[in-house]
């Protein structure tokens, strides 16, 4: 009788034991790191999938390329370097994943925006998701460039206030990314409550006047 006592006694103390460690790892992984706004990056898919011509993710399909695409949504620091990689990342839930490829183009990017930003933001993966969405739900893109038929320079800074005027936002709520002077994505600033707000010099802007815009195919 006393063997069995002691047995279900240590395996309360282990279960007891587990849970805590569990619990403790789950209060790690929602703890916000040091950030104090959030990123917004859209990619251009035109110019991505010009360089990555064997890629087949739905925002390089023939005939139904698009143009800005979701890449994710970052925590910031005003000056400092910003976090990423906070904790250990589990996979994100099927459920979603299913959800989040209305508007990211692969799984494996769903996966690697959790892992690397995610879980800085102190959200559970639903919650931080649901966040990428209403931030991404939020920027209405001007028309000009939802409907470019042939490759068309613009002006770096029309580009940026072009997106203000639309979303009568602050023109440095707007930062435009390039490489060799082709548009490679926009970067959006938004408060913690997704509000518009100015970018810090933490967010880099294409050093060129002028950037080369790929029309969608």
């Amino acid at each position: 009788m006393k063997r069995v006592v002691i047995w279900s006694l240590l395996l309360f103390l282990l279960t007891l034991a587990a849970t805590i460690a569990a619990a403790k790892r789950h209060h790690r992984h929602h703890q916000p790191a040091r950030f104090d706004y959030y990123v917004l990056a859209l990619s251009w898919a035109p110019s991505y999938c010009a360089s990555h011509r064997s890629d087949h993710s739905s925002e390089c399909r023939v005939g139904e390329q698009k143009a800005f695409v979701l890449h994710g949504l970052w925590p910031q620091a005003k000056q400092a370097a910003s976090p990423m990689s906070c904790a250990p990342a589990s996979p994100v839930a099927r459920s979603i994943v299913d959800h989040m490829l209305q508007l990211m183009p692969t799984r494996a990017l769903i996966q690697h925006e959790w892992a690397k930003h995610g879980t800085c933001s102190g959200l559970s993966a639903q919650d931080y998701f649901a966040k990428v969405e209403q931030a991404f739900r939020k920027v209405q893109v001007p028309s000009e460039y939802e409907t470019l038929s042939s490759q068309k320079e613009f002006g770096v800074n029309d580009v940026e206030q072009s997106f203000a005027t639309t979303n009568h936002a602050p023109e440095q709520a707007f930062r435009v990314s390039c490489n060799a002077q082709e548009l490679v994505s926009l970067e959006v600033c938004l408060s913690k409550d997704l509000d518009y707000q100015p970018c810090t010099g933490s967010v880099h802007q294409c050093p060129e006047g002028q950037v080369v815009v790929r029309p969608p195919k």
